[in-house]
């Protein structure tokens, strides 16, 4: 049978199908040394109780393995090689190379000399069939499936030394002659079985004896002659069960010879013609018993499978159990193996019917009594990856009565239903059983049979069991016996070893599970180490393990350990762990050792006795009861241990029976462990040690009843009386305490309820400020009466307290205040004089004290407030009702700010929410008062909020409708929004199937899919769709998983109600399969290609694979059909073999069977480990000379290199080599696995020079060597005379150089000292400077995580001046409201700038016309092929300004915002029209510039998808950059009307005078900002102007810039003395005249102290006669410098004479000075910019520069370069550089002249950086490009990464990308006015009809589709009206 492998040695035929071995090329064999790094593979591997101790790899599919127990050895065979492994810890001792071989199925085996060959050998793998250890002769025996079966004799202990050579040579004789008998011993076929099994010689006499069952194959019979000698037994002669002679130290001539006289008889053998018929698979031989006592029966047994066919009078069962006897005792005669010969059926079912029946066996294992079985049944499709499978455990005494009534019923009494001779067999004697007259059969008889009674037989009647256990896809058994529990070992087909406990009645009672090799099935024979039965053997296809049988140690404690119920595990209690029996100390004595059986009640247990200590009493001990299972305490070492080092004395009086008392002292009173601060009491932990170990522990509490009052102060009797503990109750000490007698002599109370305690009335609410009497009632307070209390309501609330009587007290003028709406006070009384002692409140009494002034803005939430006692009334604002002011009347009307959604179903239900003010008093104002229409919206009550806010449920509609929403309170409000009712639709849903696992991402498509409040998406009418991303016409969810492989259907269901109409639906598959992945090994680093295979890879949308433990990043996998995926390696922490998972569709892959088998323990289910890949070292190379090699070839000539490789086992193909000599590839040719041939027949480039080279390998990347390239002797020569003409140079010029240097020395020497001066200047001013900015930034840093953080635009107002930057002036001129007063609160919110951002306002007369016009142009604005035939016939037109491209681009991106995705498509479209365009001329000045629609698209569109990025990213850097250049700026002088700078980063705003400027810290007062008072610094040099701008910034810091007050509105007022004081303007009487101009008062002018005492207030009237002071006449007006110290000096004044002398440039340093202070703040900024984030990656960006790339690729454009230049035109120099520049894009804040000068600058660098031509830079150079310099090709650098990591991204599909753009609308939705937006598109369209109607006429399709009748239409409906509307409104 050809379903075991070898010898029934590897893989079943199903697991050999489906990973088929690959051929082998055509060499050597491999070095088995690589295989050594492989060996220390020893991580243990735990589940549950089961520990893998060691593993051996084999880089071949295993075949065999034998132990060798004497010596601790373990033997393993695999293809092609023999192993010799240490047993404890399976590292190789020896091996040897068994293959392959060249061979042939048709040719005899070489040995046989007398046979030739005609057929032509091939390498053959050798497949070992048997693995068989005979120790009496120190052999081995070894047989393989090659020639024809062939065996050897190895010598044991040393695997790889043959002990007997074939042919065997008697020397000095010729060799013996060689028979096929000899030979032919196994089966000559990869999957065909056979097995072996030495059979030891009778005791004195005789030798070993090899019993081999081997299954016929036909493999070559057609091919040999016929012929019919006994002699000629070649392999398809060879018996299929034979005993052969074993003896090696006797005649060789008979080795492997049958070997009894005649031989016929000692062989059992299938008729030729019946051999297809009757083929027999084995499983195991093996004998029982195994060490039989002298004298008693030994047998040796055969498991097997029969192929017999129904209806033959062969046995039906198709499992069959050989039996043959052996010799017994000294001289026994050995019966021929047909004599002995009886097979019986073995029939493992789990009921009546024959579908129970598990008809194949797997494997067997033998025990003492029982024989235990796996079965199979045959799996109903060939493609199962696990058949179904029981376990049967069968009796031998049954086997043996079974034999014995066979043989009785064959020779006494025949009975043909019973038994039959078998007539298949040659050696068989009969037909039929004979009836043997006056015969007594013998018990030796009716065993084994005789020569004159028929044989072989067969029991027609199987022996039948039921199944102990039953699971899918069991492969072997292993059975020990342990502790009163059988103990089952099963390994499975996947690769995992389970482990069952039986109890007496075979009953399962727990199991355990792990993974040894996921994947590999487990081989069908495992055995326990003969030398330690804690461990068990085990073979996988691919690795040889020692697994050991219990992992005791993981159950930490004694409940733990027993309930596992594990036979192995017990608790050792001395020495508190859980141990095997073996490992514990003194276990073979009763209570150490506490076994499963024994139950959890055994544990050791102890109970303390006082459980509960007062901690004011003395106690002279503790008595311990200990219970369980322990050995006498009695004369041991014991203590008691409380832990942190306490221990005291302990004892055992003496031996007790059931459960033992010990004594033990009490910790020290001192050692108590400390109360915690709210606690009574304190639990403790003690511990019983012995010996050095805590084996038993308990816990007691220490408590103390006078903290009770100090825990609970206001309920300090109630708690005490309360208590767990005996506590007391003294009223006249108030004070809770254990002992009684410490009590005064007073009525103290004995339960809760005698407590005197307040007793809670209701109290009305009280406004702030009120004056009131609050009675208090008391309950038994008669004690306390006449005492003096008070009456507390908070620790600064203390009022008097008056007694009523004995039961009330009253608190008198109570006067509480609030600044909060509504504030609780709780009510305590407390005894006059002691602060701490209150009477019980139980339930506590509480005033609720409100303000009307408070959180009521409006007239409703004023109003509604009676509902809660607050009597308030609105009178321009919210008050307290008082006895002038008039009753509370009716509010205004309602006032609706927005609705949302905006539409809804028909059928009603969306949840629409309503926010305005003065919605309501209360929610019956509302209840029947809100509609849309005539359609009522029933109002929720738990989500209104009075006034503010009504959430309410849309009620059914008869049709589509829009209307606005109507609130009546009252009075009417009505919506300026309208809702809208519409009916809506799906169409269609893709992808329609999907595996059951879940996952898929489906899309739904429909219309009107984005109305209401809530959608779901159920599949199956039952599990919802998660992940719903939603547009107007389409669904996007993930399915989730299925339970049945079918068709089911999908509703799309708004609100809860019915579905949608479309009759959709979704078709559940079965899941993908991953069956093998190879190669299983990968470099360290990762990237090695992974090839999965399986089934059904069509269904799959994503795919990833991920390591654990080990593995790092998961790695992006490729589908590259139904049945392939490539899965590049992730990179590995270290080496180590580590389980893979794969994630299917986001869903861990997990295999349908390993669910199945029900034997996972829940911890396995989940880690679901699929396969493991083993992570080896990176390969390592080298050349011959390690680090250069020189090339005598000149450039251009071909060139081969050899590179050595260092052995490993990685198993590389060529392909996966990457070998670069510079950047040329070469070709690789792999000449063996140490050596690799690296040719190039290209070019090398023809200048001579080194070149590196470098292996790429996966991830790993290796630059070897560099490569010298040699020249020609033409150009060695020609080299020669140049030197020599230069050396002659050379002389000339030194000479002439020596005569000039000495006078230029002297020059150089002063020149050197004043640069060193100037350098430590400059370096010192820039330590300095960067101190004080890094202190004062630290500051600001702070200061922004206190206060309100960065002043961000909101995201609208970020949209409109990034859109329209031109125009944003303009609006803001002509829109913004006049500026309001500054409250001391701050100042008013920023008024909406923009006309997108409000209403469209138009006359209500033209509102439906232009209304409905607007939705149609919308319409057709949202058609694809209308909006990019309107572009381009705009473009086309010459009066189509670039700015009125730019306009349009942004009203397009307005309009078009809720449907970002379509705007994506339509950019796409466009660009790929530019590209065409730019691609014919010049493709790098493709995006340079924006002078089309579609540039300015694209930099509105990156503005939207990186604005989270600018705000969650670059948003602080770039701030904080800000704050330093105005920082910086503001240490040194600036002149107030040139602007120019001391410190700056731009030369041209540089102050090129020494202006000596000191600071003064000045303390000012300012009601404005929410501050008082600060100090601020200033210069001395500083214009009045100037200061104030500085008391602003300190004050409004924390204040958006529009909110500040500007510096004209204010007054700054100077305290000279305590009489004078002095209003400080730029100019006045005081100001100086020089050169004819008037010079600005500055601080010095007016002699202001340091510390001097100024206030700043708002100004009455705004002195607006000066202007803004750098608009001011500089021929009248001056600051610091005059116009002309920067020019030609003509006239020098005598403030100008007295200056020093110095050149204007020398103040050029002060740029490099300031350029240093802010060195770390702006690379900060470009880092933040220029880097990726893995939590948020920039997916526009991946995107668009895929995109980029495609179209690149696609119009052949190869120049890299090109498309450097194409991504930084789009994303650097498009988005980056605007917001560089422009600030105010992004933050509320003022940009000056001066910081826009600097940030030119740094944007120049950053430009720079992203160019790849070189910057030629000289001293003419401007200082804007010096000054970074230097740091531009870091910068480069930098820019370049971040490309290579977008560029390494995983690509986004476009679903991805779509739902992204999806979210990035919906964030935003409802933001702008998109109705305004297109009005302004359409007055384009309106300007260019005739042009829009001519393209919309020549393209084919808007022809077809009537586009331009529609823009008629649109036109029609708005020319009427439009103009006049718009100059009405």
């Amino acid at each position: 049978m050809a379903r075991r492998a070898a010898g029934g040695a590897t893989l079943s035929a199903r697991a050999a199908a489906a990973s088929p071995l690959p051929p082998r090329p055509p060499c050597r064999p491999p070095p088995l040394r690589p295989l050594l790094p492989l060996l220390l593979l020893l991580g243990a591997a735990r589940a549950g109780a089961l520990e893998i101790q060691r593993r051996f790899p084999s880089p071949t599919p295993t075949n065999n393995f034998a132990l060798d127990g004497a010596a601790g050895t373990v033997y393993l065979a695999a293809v092609n090689r023999l192993y010799q492994l240490s047993g404890p810890n399976l590292s190789l001792e020896a091996e040897a190379a068994v293959g392959p071989v060249a061979d042939s199925p048709l040719c005899h085996a070489p040995q046989l000399p007398q046979a030739s060959c005609e057929h032509p050998r091939r390498l053959t793998d050798n497949y070992n069939k048997i693995l068989q250890l005979d120790p009496g002769q120190g052999l081995v025996v070894v047989c393989g499936s090659i020639y024809q079966g062939f065996c050897q004799l190895r010598r044991r202990g040393n695997i790889s030394a043959v002990a007997v050579h074939f042919p065997p040579a008697v020397p000095p004789a010729e060799p013996v002659t060689v028979f096929p008998s000899m030979l032919n011993v196994a089966a000559n076929h990869p999957n065909a079985s056979t097995v072996g099994l030495v059979l030891p010689p009778a005791a004195g006499a005789g030798s070993s004896r090899l019993l081999v069952g081997a299954t016929y194959t036909g493999y070559g019979s057609a091919f040999f002659p016929r012929n019919r000698s006994l002699e000629d037994h070649r392999f398809e002669n060879t018996p299929e069960i034979a005993i052969r002679s074993l003896d090696a130290r006797g005649d060789l001539a008979k080795l492997f010879t049958f070997d009894l006289n005649p031989s016929d008889d000692n062989i059992l053998k299938i008729k030729q013609g019946a051999k297809e018929q009757h083929k027999l698979g084995f499983v195991r031989a093996f004998l029982h018993p195994p060490d039989p006592p002298p004298g008693a029966p030994s047998y040796a047994y055969l498991a097997l499978n029969s192929e017999a066919r129904a209806g033959d009078k062969e046995s039906q069962a198709r499992s069959l159990l050989a039996r043959i006897c052996l010799p017994r005792g000294a001289g026994g005669d050995a019966k021929k193996l047909t004599e002995s010969y009886i097979q019986l059926g073995l029939q493992c079912a789990g009921g009546a019917g024959r579908g129970e029946l598990y008809s194949r066996l797997v494997s067997v294992f033998p025990a003492r009594e029982l024989l235990f079985a796996v079965f199979e049944r045959p799996p109903g499709t060939p493609a199962a990856r696990a058949a179904p499978a029981a376990l049967c455990a069968f009796r031998f005494a049954d086997v043996r009565a079974a034999i014995r009534a066979a043989r009785t019923a064959c020779f006494v009494e025949p009975a043909p239903d019973v038994v039959a001779v078998l007539d298949s067999v040659v050696q068989g004697t009969g037909p039929a059983c004979e009836r043997k007259r006056n015969i007594q059969l013998q018990p030796e008889q009716l065993d084994c049979g005789a020569a004159h009674l028929q044989h072989p037989l067969s029991v027609l009647q199987p022996l039948k069991a039921a199944p102990v256990f039953r699971a899918p896809g069991l492969t072997s058994v292993a059975v020990a016996s342990v502790n009163n529990y059988t103990v089952v070992f099963l390994g499975t087909v996947n690769g995992r070893l389970l482990k069952i406990n039986l109890n007496e009645s075979l009953q399962v009672v727990s199991r355990r599970v792990v993974t040894v090799a996921f994947g590999e099935p487990v081989h069908h024979v495992m055995q326990f180490d003969p030398a330690d039965s804690a461990y068990l053997y085990l073979m996988t296809s691919h690795q040889m393990a020692r697994v050991k049988v219990a992992a005791c140690d993981t159950y930490l404690t004694c409940e733990d350990c027993v309930g596992a119920a594990d036979a192995y595990c017990g608790w050792c209690a001395l020495e508190t762990r859980c141990a095997l029996q073996q490992d514990c100390a003194n276990s073979s004595q009763p209570h150490f050792w506490t076994s499963a059986s024994e139950g959890t009640g055994r544990c050791p247990a102890m109970t303390v006795l006082p459980a509960e200590i007062d901690v004011h009493q003395e106690y002279p001990g503790m008595i311990l009861q200990v219970l369980g299972s322990l050995p006498s305490l009695s004369g041991m070492e014991m203590a008691c241990d409380y832990g942190d080092g306490v221990r005291t004395v302990a004892r055992v009086p003496g031996p007790a029976f059931g459960h033992q008392i010990a004594y033990c002292n009490l910790l020290p009173r001192d050692r108590f462990p400390p109360f915690l601060p709210h606690q009574d009491h304190v639990t403790v932990e003690m511990s019983v040690r012995v010996k050095g170990r805590n084996i038993v522990k308990a816990n007691f509490t220490i408590y103390d009843c006078s903290r009770i009052g100090q825990v609970y102060p206001h309920t300090a009797c109630t708690s005490c009386l309360s208590a767990q503990w005996p506590c007391y109750w003294c009223t006249q000490q108030h004070v809770c305490i254990s002992n009684q007698s410490r009590c005064e002599t007073s009525p103290n109370p004995t339960s809760p309820e005698d407590c005197p305690q307040i007793l809670p009335s209701p109290l009305v609410p009280t406004p702030t400020g009120g004056s009131q009497n609050i009675l208090v009632p008391l309950a038994n307070a008669a004690f306390f009466q006449d005492a003096a209390l008070e009456c507390s309501f908070g620790a600064e609330e203390i009022f008097e307290a008056v007694w009523v009587n004995e039961s009330a007290v009253r608190c008198n003028q109570v006067v509480l205040r609030t600044t909060q709406k509504s504030q609780v006070f709780p009510l305590n009384l407390q005894l006059k004089g002691w602060p701490a002692r209150f009477l019980d409140s139980p339930d506590p009494m509480t005033v609720v004290v409100y303000n009307c002034a408070m959180g009521s803005p409006d007239c409703s939430q004023c109003l509604g407030r009676e509902d809660l006692g607050h009597l308030c009334v609105w009178s321009d604002g919210c008050r307290l009702r008082g006895p002038l002011l008039p009753l509370p009347g009716s509010c205004p009307a309602p006032e609706i700010r927005t609705i949302e959604p905006l539409s809804g179903p028909l059928d009603g239900g969306t949840l629409l929410t309503i926010r305005g003010r003065n919605l309501g008093r209360r929610l019956s104002d509302v209840a029947h008062g809100v509609w849309i229409g005539g359609v009522a919206c029933e109002p929720l009550a738990g989500r209104y909020t009075v006034s503010e806010e009504i959430v309410c449920a849309t009620g059914p509609a008869p049709g589509a409708f829009s209307d606005v929403v109507t609130v009546n309170a009252s009075k009417e409000g009505k919506s300026r929004e309208r809702f809208s009712y519409v009916l809506p639709l799906a169409y269609s849903l893709e992808p329609a199937v999907g595996p059951k696992a879940g996952g898929t991402r489906v899309t739904i498509r429909g219309s009107n899919l984005d109305v209401g409040s809530e959608l779901q998406v159920l599949v199956n009418d039952t599990e919802p769709c998660t992940e719903l991303v939603r547009t107007d016409t389409t669904i996007s969810c993930t399915v989730p998983a299925g339970t049945l492989v079918a068709l089911v259907p999908v509703c799309v269901r708004f609100e809860r109600r019915g579905c949608v109409r479309g009759n959709l639906t979704f078709h559940y598959m079965r899941n993908p399969v991953i069956t093998a992945i190879s190669p299983r090994r990968s470099p360290v680093s990762g990237g090695r290609t992974i090839t999965v295979a399986g089934e059904r890879f069509h269904m799959v949308q994503n795919v990833s694979m991920a390591v654990h433990h080990i593995g790092q990043e998961p790695t992006l996998c490729k589908v590259l059909n139904s049945t392939l995926i490539t899965c590049p390696s992730p990179g590995a922490l270290s080496n180590a073999s580590a389980p893979v998972d794969f994630f299917i569709n986001g869903r861990v892959y997990t295999d349908e069977v390993a669910v199945a088998e029900e034997l996972l323990d829940p911890e396995e289910a989940q880690r679901g480990s699929r396969f493991r890949l083993d992570y080896l070292p990176n390969p390592q190379f080298s050349t011959a000379k390690r680090g250069e090699v020189e090339s005598s070839t000149t450039p251009g000539e071909p060139l081969t290199l050899v590179i050595h490789k260092e052995q490993d086992s990685l198993g590389l193909e060529s392909h996966e080599y990457r070998i670069k000599i510079g950047q040329v590839a070469c070709d690789i040719q792999i000449v063996s696995e140490r050596v690799i041939h690296c040719s190039v027949n290209e070019s090398l480039g023809t200048a001579e020079g080194q070149l590196p080279i470098t292996i790429r390998v996966g991830n790993f990347n290796q630059t070897i060597a560099t490569l010298q390239l040699g020249g020609s002797e033409t150009a060695i020569i020609v080299s020669i005379v140049i030197c020599s003409v230069l050396l002659l140079l050379s002389v000339v010029a030194l000479f002439v150089f020596c005569t000039k240097s000495r006078r230029a020395e002297r020059y150089w020497q002063k020149t050197l000292l004043q640069m060193e001066e100037m350098e430590s200047q400059i370096r010192e001013e820039i330590r300095k400077g960067f101190a004080e900015l890094q202190t004062d930034m630290t500051d600001l840093t702070k200061e922004l995580n206190r206060s309100q953080g960065i002043p961000f635009l909101e995201y609208k107002h970020f949209v409109t001046r990034t859109f329209f930057p031109k125009c944003s002036s303009l609006y803001e001129e002509r829109y913004v409201l006049p500026s309001q007063t500054l409250n001391s609160q701050g100042g008013s919110p920023v008024p909406e700038t923009h006309p997108l951002l409000g209403e469209w306002k138009i006359p209500e007369s033209c509102r439906p016309n232009m209304e409905e016009g607007i939705s149609l142009f919308s319409s057709l604005l949202n058609n694809k092929h209308f909006l990019i035939v309107f572009v381009h016939a705009l473009e086309q037109q010459k009066d189509f300004a670039v700015r009125d491209r730019c306009n349009l681009a942004s009203l397009l991106t307005i309009a078009l915002h809720g449907k970002l995705e379509y705007y994506t498509g339509i950019m796409k479209e466009l660009l790929v029209d530019l590209i065409d365009a730019s691609a014919s001329k010049n493709p790098k000045l493709m995006l340079r510039r924006t002078e089309s629609v579609v540039e300015k698209m694209l930099t509105n569109w990156m503005s939207i998808c990186m604005y989270s990025c600018l705000r969650e990213t670059v948003g602080e850097p770039f701030f904080l950059l800000l704050c330093a250049i105005k920082q910086q700026i503001n240490k040194g002088s600036i002149d107030a009307i040139t602007g120019k700078a001391r410190y700056t980063l731009n030369e041209e705003w540089l102050l090129r005078e020494n202006i000596e400027a000191k600071p003064r810290n000045l303390n000012v007062s300012f009601q404005g900002c929410g501050m008082d008072s600060l100090s601020v610094r200033a210069m001395d040099t500083d214009t009045l102007t100037q200061v104030k701008e500085k008391i602003l910034e300190a004050f409004c810091k924390n204040v958006p810039y529009s909110q500040w007050p500007r510096a004209e509105d204010v007054d700054l007022e100077w305290f000279a003395s305590s009489t004078q004081s002095y209003i400080l303007r730029d100019l006045d009487d005081t100001s100086i005249m020089e050169d004819g101009r008037k010079k600005l008062n500055t601080l010095a002018h007016y002699k202001i102290p340091e510390g001097a005492s100024l206030a700043m207030s708002l100004t009455d009237k705004k002195d607006n006669t000066l202007g803004r002071v750098k608009d001011l006449d500089t021929e009248k007006y001056f600051h610091l410098v005059l116009p002309t110290d920067e020019l030609v000096e003509p006239k020098k004044s005598h403030r100008q004479s007295h200056r020093k002398k110095v050149l204007p440039e020398i103040y050029l340093t002060r740029l490099l000075s300031t350029k240093g202070t802010l060195q770390k703040f702006l690379d900060d900024l470009f880092k933040a910019i220029l880097s990726i984030r893995e939590d948020k990656p920039p997916l526009a960006v991946k995107y668009f520069f895929d995109f980029l790339e495609e179209q690149a690729e696609k119009r052949g454009v190869s120049d890299p370069d090109t498309l450097h230049i194409w991504k930084t035109n789009s994303l650097p120099l498009r988005f980056w550089v605007n917001i560089l520049k422009n600030p105010q894009f992004v933050f509320d804040i003022d940009k000056t002249d001066h910081i826009d000068a600097c940030l030119s600058v740094i944007a120049q660098a950053f430009i720079d950086a992203c160019s790849i031509s070189d910057l030629q830079l000289g001293k003419d150079s401007p200082t804007n490009k010096l000054l970074y310099a230097k740091e531009i090709p870091e910068y480069r650098k930098i820019v370049q990464r971040y490309y290579k990591q977008i560029h390494d991204m995983t690509p986004l599909s476009e679903q991805e990308m779509n739902a992204h753009l999806a979210e990035e609308s919906r964030k935003y939705q409802n933001e702008f006015n998109t109705n305004v937006a297109m009005a302004e598109i359409y007055k384009y369209a309106k300007r260019y009809r005739p042009q829009i109607m001519a393209a919309l006429e020549a393209n084919p399709t808007a022809r077809r589709t009537q586009l331009q009748h529609k823009f008629e239409q649109v036109v029609a409906l708005m020319e009427d009206n439009i103009y006049e509307c718009y100059s009405e409104a």
